[in-house]
């Protein structure tokens, strides 16, 4: 076999191997059937717009994408620079990042802290610093991160126990969606009106927010 012939053989196979990806990745994900009443924890408003969480990315983006994630996580922490730059790169899709700390009581730590940094404009900082972290997180380590991210972290303890009710309970609706969603573990996607369960190849992440994009045109029309 030429070199030339060897070439082509090998872009056909990588071709091969990416469709298979895209097969297998659409097999995996579904339609999310949202609940019809306000205030169903199911319902549209509910997964793609709880008040609680800051949205990232683009605020007025065409189509939202929610990661339900733990802190320690690596899969979680594999995916987030990836999905950072997908949301930079496309610049019309609006992040929601959901906190459900399935790894136990450090998880919960992470999330609850990070949470709290919202209500001094930095939950951004401290949701980067803690998800980017190489180590296994501990209290002393998460405060160090967050000092080093900008967030002021005496003020975040604060804010946290003056708002523990509304974070307790917004964890508690991440939870239960996760659960009805039938997620087994983190990472979990809502991509528009698509679950997708677990990692996913970016390349066949890109296709599924194309799908998700068209889907959500064809329902507005």
């Amino acid at each position: 076999m030429s070199p030339e012939q060897t070439a082509a053989s090998q872009k056909r196979a990588s071709w091969l191997a990416y469709v298979c990806a895209i097969v297998m990745a659409i097999g995996s994900f579904s339609a999310v059937a949202f609940g019809e009443q306000p205030d169903d924890i199911l319902s549209r408003d509910s997964v793609l717009r709880d008040p609680e969480i800051p949205s990232m990315g683009n605020p007025t983006g065409d189509l939202t994408v929610v990661e339900y994630f733990d802190y320690q996580c690596p899969y979680c922490k594999k995916m987030a620079p990836e999905l950072a730059q997908l949301v930079r790169e496309d610049g019309h899709i609006r992040l929601v990042l959901k906190d459900w700390p399935i790894f136990g009581a450090i998880s919960t730590a992470a999330a609850e802290i990070g949470l709290a940094a919202k209500y001094q404009n930095k939950y951004a900082e401290a949701h980067d610093a803690l998800i980017g972290a190489d180590a296994k997180l501990t209290k002393a380590s998460i405060a160090d991160l967050l000092a080093k991210a900008g967030v002021d972290v005496d003020l975040a303890i604060k804010d946290l126990q003056a708002h523990q009710k509304t974070i307790d309970d917004l964890l508690a609706r991440n939870e239960a969606q996760a659960d009805a969603f039938g997620f087994q573990g983190t990472p979990g996607f809502i991509v528009g009106t698509f679950r997708v369960p677990g990692v996913v190849e970016m390349r066949v992440f890109k296709q599924i927010v194309a799908d998700a994009r068209a889907r959500e045109k064809k329902r507005k029309t």
